[in-house]
């Protein structure tokens, strides 16, 4: 029991599962329907599925998927991409601006996806050149297009905030005909899957660990450390060409000053409340996965209790600060000791004393 209990306060989905269970519990305290699943009819009459649970899944969706990304860069480059967002930002500009020129079709949409995705690799692979070659620390190299890269965006458009209307896009982002599920959580379980799929039939998620933990050991054993974290930031253009071509579709219009606003700090947060060390090293995507509907879970649960708006970044604020505190590894190891000197067994000797 001691080393099972030992084992699960070391893993790195302990934590974020934990909060997770305490958000529930919460909720269903408050509110035992909180968590109630309805079927509503939306304005195209089709039915769907309704609730705070599915508004948690859906909302959360972008989140996600930008912290695949992120986490992979932050474990081989042991820092984080604050560009994220303002790299959406561009590759929605990019999908709007292929939209709006043609008839908005099936071939259309997928040319504009793919413009979108190759715009947000370029975009951060230079991200990844300053990282990887020039050996700049991420944050530092990526707050260029932190500062820059809505500007871009707003570049593209001609400075307007342009909308695009189809029956394609409202299905992309909000429900498919007939099925009652929202698309964005189909697409990030897809994506999830494919990514988890990439690391497990390829040595990818090896390398980029053994990168994070130390790049001299790697280049000695034939791995290259520039590449890893390039192709570290090419997986993450794509999750971010992703996110940001749902939140299109999502909202039918792309406004480069709003679009994913502060979504890197959510990502980043994501990423540590999953377990992850944002020094680098190993890694669990799942756990970064688990921490984006956290930040969701928490979101939408302050609203439910009348939060204000203005006020609801700082109650998270307070709320992560706690997880990721108790997820330090000082607190893990303190804990595994109080457990151990809770339930240490006695010796025979001193039982058969206190017997005698």
């Amino acid at each position: 029991m001691g080393s099972l209990f030992k084992k699960m306060a070391r893993s790195q989905l302990a934590i974020p599962l934990f909060a997770l269970f305490l958000l529930v519990v919460f909720n269903l305290i408050r509110d035992p329907e909180f968590f109630s699943i309805t079927i509503a009819t939306n304005n195209d009459g089709n039915a769907v599925l309704s609730g705070n649970l599915i508004s948690i899944l859906n909302g959360a969706s972008a989140i996600a998927i930008l912290s695949i990304g992120m986490t992979l860069i932050t474990s081989s480059c042991k820092g984080q991409d604050i560009s994220v967002a303002a790299v959406a930002a561009i590759a929605g500009s990019v999908f709007v601006s292929v939209l709006r020129a043609n008839e908005i079709t099936i071939p259309v949409f997928l040319l504009a996806f793919l413009l979108s995705c190759v715009v947000s690799v370029l975009f951060s692979l230079f991200n990844g050149v300053l990282v990887a070659v020039f050996k700049i620390q991420p944050m530092i190299a990526t707050l260029i297009l932190f500062s820059a890269g809505r500007s871009i965006a707003y570049w593209i458009n001609g400075g307007a905030t342009p909308t695009v209307s189809s029956p394609l896009l409202t299905s992309i982002g909000g429900f498919i005909p007939g099925i009652p599920i929202p698309t964005p959580i189909l697409i990030m379980v897809i994506f999830l899957i494919l990514i988890t799929l990439v690391l497990r039939f390829t040595n990818l998620g090896l390398y980029t660990q053994v990168v994070g933990i130390n790049e001299g050991t790697a280049h000695l054993n034939g791995i290259s450390p520039v590449w890893i974290k390039l192709i570290a930031f090419i997986i993450s253009g794509v999750c971010v060409a992703t996110a940001g071509c749902i939140t299109v579709c999502r909202i039918g219009l792309i406004n480069h000053e709003t679009l994913l606003l502060d979504a890197e700090m959510d990502v980043i947060l994501a990423v540590a409340i999953g377990g992850n060390a944002l020094s680098g090293g190993k890694f669990n995507l799942y756990g970064s996965v688990i921490g984006a509907y956290i930040i969701q879970a928490l979101t939408v649960t302050l609203y439910a209790m009348k939060v204000p708006s203005a006020a609801v970044k700082a109650y998270k604020a307070i709320v992560i600060i706690l997880i990721v505190v108790c997820s330090s590894p000082v607190v893990k190891d303190f804990v595994v000791r109080m457990y151990k000197k809770m339930f240490k067994k006695q010796p025979e000797k001193e039982v058969q004393a206190k017997a005698a």
